[in-house]
């Protein structure tokens, strides 16, 4: 794969950076980083709680089409074009990032408008204290047995230091003896990604991996070329918006949490 540095802008220095990555294409929901929340576009409100992290210098839209910068520049957030034809957002990003000196990135996912600037923080805040993390992400409780069946969650489980051992969409662990059922928690993973800087670069620079193309899970790359990935439990409040009828539930949830208007 080829990783030419593209981007039309250069994020500001700083130890920490959040970008989102913003494709136009969607399968489910196309231009969803404008679809209208609330009154406001979806990336706005993305960017405007990442913006409340307090350890990032800077929150930078990665996008590959113009009228997701013009929206971004048009309400004064951080936007840079990266090339149209990228296989995934850590692609994106690894480009959109190519002139920053920083020494984390942070993988903000554009289609999660209650992203919890705690959690960012808490993930750079981590990976800060040890640097022999080469990544960190979030998991949260699965509570509902749908959930629990449903390949689209995607779960994990993690080492006694919480090191991410494996992600699968499939049911993990699975339960085998009855008694134990009510005594096994299930996480969810959350789209949410710290990079080491250099781990970043090998990342993209590697080719997939079996278990990668087999599950559909980028993340199985990261593991698959000896990256310790930290796991953080949290508590998922947010929502993903990945097709229609998910707006009015994600409009519901920002007016309960106070942050129309």
């Amino acid at each position: 794969m080829s990783h030419e540095p593209l981007a039309s802008d250069v994020v500001a220095e700083g130890r920490a950076v959040g970008v989102i990555p913003a494709r136009w294409a969607s399968t489910r929901l196309p231009g969803k980083s404008l679809v209208p929340l609330c009154g406001k576009p979806m990336v706005q409100w993305v960017v405007e709680r990442a913006k409340r992290a307090t350890s990032l210098s800077d929150v930078v839209v990665a996008t590959d089409d113009q009228r997701i910068l013009e929206v971004v520049e048009g309400f004064g957030g951080h936007a840079v074009m990266t090339r149209p034809d990228h296989p995934s957002g850590t692609d994106r990003i690894a480009e959109a990032t190519c002139g920053i000196d920083a020494d984390l990135v942070v993988n903000i996912q554009g289609d999660e408008p209650l992203v919890e600037p705690a959690l960012i923080d808490r993930l750079v805040s981590e990976m800060t204290a040890d640097p022999t993390w080469d990544m960190g992400t979030a998991a949260a409780r699965i509570e509902s047995p749908e959930d629990l069946d449903d390949p689209s969650v995607v779960k994990v489980v993690w080492a006694e230091d919480h090191q991410a051992l494996y992600f699968s969409r499939s049911t993990i662990p699975f339960v085998r003896d009855r008694g134990m059922q009510e005594s096994v928690v299930h996480w969810r993973h959350l789209g949410i990604y710290a990079y080491r800087r250099g781990f970043l670069g090998r990342l993209v620079a590697a080719e997939p991996c079996m278990l990668e193309e087999a599950e559909k899970l980028e993340q199985l790359r990261a593991l698959h070329l000896g990256g310790r990935m930290l796991v953080l439990e949290t508590v998922d409040h947010g929502i993903g918006v990945d097709t229609p009828a998910d707006v009015p539930r994600a409009e519901q949830l920002i007016r309960e949490a106070g942050q129309h208007g």
